[in-house]
Formats: C-alpha cells, structure tokens, sequence
C-alpha cells in the first residue's frame, strides 16, 4: 500500500499544466466522439471493441500463451485500421457538422424586424396546424430545411412553391388526399413539395427502444435527421402525439411549448445561424426553452 501511495505522489510531481492540458484534449475528442455516436449502432459496435481488447489483454496477461499473444499483437494494427470503415457514417456526420460552422455562419448578422415578424406569422400558423391537426389524429410528416439541400427529396414529390400558411398544411394532410401520404418539406417562408419520399432510418436506434413499433413516418423522419441537419415534426395518426426528430435522435411525446421553442429556434435569424460555439455549445448543454402557452393553438 505505502508503495502505491509513493508511486502516486511521484506522478503528480512529475505533472506539469502541459500534461494536465494534454490529458484534457483527448478527454475532450473521446468525449466528442462519444456524444457523436451515442444512440446509433456504432455505440454498440465501439462496446463491443472495447470489451474485444481488454479481453485480450486480460487474457495474455494472466496466461502465458506466447503464440496467441503473437497473434493478438500482430492483428492489433489492423483492428485500428478497420475502425474508420467501420464508423465510416458517423465520422462523415461529424465533419458534416464541422463543415457547417463556416465562416459565413461565424459572420451572419441578425435580418430586420420585417424578417422576424413574418416568422413568428409562420410559427403561428405551423402550430395552429399541428395543433389541430394533433386533435383529428391526422398524421403528418413535416421537414424543415436547414443548411443542407434537400433536393433530392423534394425531387421525389410535387412540386409547390406556396407560402406557408396553416390551410395549406391541413389540406395537404387530410386523409385520403393526394398528398397527404409523404412528407411536407419546407425551406423558410415556402413549403417546396409535398408528397415527398424520405429514407429509412438504418441506425437501429428504434430497433432497441419502446418506439420499434412505430410506423413509417417515424422511421423517416429519424432517417432524414441522420441523413442531414433537417428539424422534422411527426404526428402519429394513431394518438396524436408529436415527436420530433433532429440528429438522428427521435424525442417522442413533444409538448406544445417544446415544438413552439423548436420552431422558434429555427425562424429566429439569430437562433437559426449556427457558429462555432454554438456548435459546441450543442454538443454539452441543453439549450434552454422558455415555456409558452398554447391558448392560441386551441382556436
């Protein structure tokens, strides 16, 4: 015991802030990687490495077993190397995002009061839609475009060009209708398409969660959040509640108030520009939502 105690005390003598600023960055890169992958496959896949290599380690250090201890020290450097292929998507997601938090993003300045009070028009009449739309357990499948284009699924679907308005919406999702099986994608003040065809989610996130019976409206607006930056609002036609998806996490049973901070945070020119902080901001805390009432909804 005096003898570990004296090893320690010799560590900490030979620490100097270099070191302790050393250990600190590569806490903070394994710490971003995690959050990166922390809900998807990979997160399994990584468990299930590092359990593969301390098994090992343990192994060949208890026994002595010279020629599994060759092999496990030869296969090694390839099992480094097959880490990029395997996290191949979610690495991708990652540099996406850094790619994102340009040096427009860092400089953009706040629009004029016209901009800001046309959007809070259109939070208005998206939440009045969803609200009612909620009530008649009328499913629905809404995505909003952020940075990333989303062409090609709008490609998929009719085109429209209309500005958003809550008539709009509850027309388009009325049962029955010609577009009211698909997506709504809309960029800003215009809804671009309807009837819009999304991918799946193929990161087993519902495979694993009390929501992998949910329907395919579900499984495509996870699969378009992991796909882009995109904010998607789902309301299930079987109860009428409303998830949310964004960044490949699906938030099930939304209240009023968190989907009206959502929107918000999207219209808002300052809220919706992105920086760098910001960027990281997002990865360590929970931005904070002010609550609202839902009177205005209930019309």
């Amino acid at each position: 015991m005096l003898k570990f105690v004296e090893e320690i005390i010799f560590i900490f003598e030979r620490l100097a802030w270099t070191s302790v600023f050393d250990i600190f960055l590569v806490t903070l890169i394994f710490f971003v990687l995690l959050v990166m992958i922390q809900g998807t496959k990979a997160m399994m896949l990584m468990r299930g490495m590092i359990l593969l290599v301390v098994g090992l380690l343990v192994l060949t250090q208890i026994v002595n077993l010279p020629a599994f201890s060759w092999l496990v020290i030869t296969a090694m450097p390839a099992l480094l190397l097959a880490v990029p292929v395997i996290f191949t998507p979610e690495i991708r997601r990652g540099l996406e995002r850094l790619g994102r938090t340009s040096g427009k993003t860092l400089l953009a300045k706040t629009s004029s009061t016209n901009i800001e009070e046309r959007s809070v028009n259109i939070v208005h009449a998206i939440m009045t839609a969803i609200h009612r739309l909620s009530n008649r357990k009328h499913g629905a499948l809404i995505v909003f475009q952020r940075n990333d284009l989303l062409n090609e699924y709008a490609e998929t679907g009719v085109q429209m060009g209309a500005r958003v308005t809550a008539e709009i919406l509850l027309q388009i999702f009325y049962p029955n209708t010609p577009l009211h099986d698909g997506a709504v994608i809309i960029d800003r003040e215009f809804v671009v398409a309807g009837s819009c065809v999304l991918p799946l989610s193929s990161s087993g996130v519902l495979n694993d969660s009390p929501d992998r019976e949910m329907g395919l409206r579900h499984r495509a607006s996870l699969g378009v959040s992991e796909e882009s930056d995109a904010l998607v609002v789902v309301v299930s036609e079987e109860t009428g509640s409303i998830s949310i998806a964004k960044g490949g996490q699906l938030d099930h049973g939304v209240s009023f108030e968190d989907l009206k901070n959502e929107l918000r945070n999207y219209y808002n020119p300052e809220l919706g520009q992105r920086s760098f902080m910001g960027f990281l901001k997002s990865l360590f805390l929970e931005e904070d939502a002010d609550l609202h009432s839902q009177e205005g909804f209930e019309q």
